[in-house]
C-alpha cells in the first residue's frame, strides 16, 4: 500500500515519525485523534460521524534503513444503513502491518511487484500470491497516523446494515404481491 507525500499537512489525521528516532528495543505508540481530526476523516471517508480514533502500534526496526509497523486500528463510527438509511454506530477493529523502507528501495520494489505480475500468465493469480512491497520511507518519517486512516477506510463496510436489520421484499412490507417485472410493458402492448 504505497503511501502518498503530503508535505502541506493536509492529512486529516498525521502523526509522523522520525525513523531515527526509533531505537533498537522498537517503539509501542498509543495515539488518538482528535474531534476535529475525526470529524475531517468521516467527510473524507464518506461517514456520518467517527466517535472515537485510537491507534496501538509496535515500531519495530528491520536493519539500519527498515520499519515494521504493526498494530490495530480501532474506531467507533456512525454509518448510514443501506436498508433503513437511518444512522448507526458501529466498531471498527482493523490490524495493520506494513513494511517500510527508503524511498527508493521501496519505489523498487513496486516497479519490480507489478512488472511481475504484468509478465505473469495469470495475473489474478500472481497479484494473489506477491508479497506486498515496503511502503516508502519520505524525508526520513512515516506517517502512523496516515497509515492508521488507510486502514480504517479498509475496514469499513461498504454496505453497512444497522444491527438486526434484514434485505426484505417490498410484498412483506406492503402486504400486497410485487407485480410482475414486466407486466407493465405487456399492459401497453395490449393497448
Amino acid at each position: 500500500m504505497m503511501q502518498t507525500h503530503d508535505p502541506e499537512g493536509a492529512l486529516p489525521f498525521s502523526r509522523p515519525l522520525v525513523v531515527a528516532s526509533v531505537g533498537d528495543n522498537g517503539l509501542r505508540l498509543n495515539l488518538e485523534a482528535s474531534a476535529e481530526e475525526c470529524a475531517a476523516l468521516a467527510e473524507l471517508d464518506g461517514l456520518d460521524a467517527i466517535r472515537k480514533l485510537a491507534v496501538e502500534a509496535d515500531v519495530i526496526r528491520r536493519g539500519r534503513d527498515r520499519l515494521l509497523v504493526r498494530g490495530r486500528v480501532k474506531a467507533i463510527v456512525a454509518q448510514i444503513c443501506v436498508v433503513t438509511l437511518e444512522p448507526f454506530d458501529t466498531a471498527v477493529d482493523e490490524p495493520f502491518e506494513v513494511e517500510f523502507a527508503p524511498q527508493s528501495e521501496a519505489e523498487e520494489a513496486y516497479a519490480k511487484a507489478m512488472a511481475d505480475i504484468e509478465a505473469a500468465r495469470d495475473k489474478a493469480a500472481a497479484l494473489a500470491e506477491q508479497p506486498d512491497p515496503p511502503d516508502p520511507i519520505i524525508d526520513g518519517k512515516v506517517d502512523i497516523g496516515a497509515l492508521a486512516a488507510e486502514f480504517l477506510a479498509l475496514g469499513l463496510d461498504p454496505y453497512p446494515r444497522k444491527p438486526g436489520v434484514e434485505f426484505g421484499s417490498l410484498t412483506e412490507d406492503a402486504g400486497e404481491p410485487l407485480p410482475k417485472p414486466f407486466a407493465a410493458l405487456a399492459k401497453l402492448k395490449k393497448d
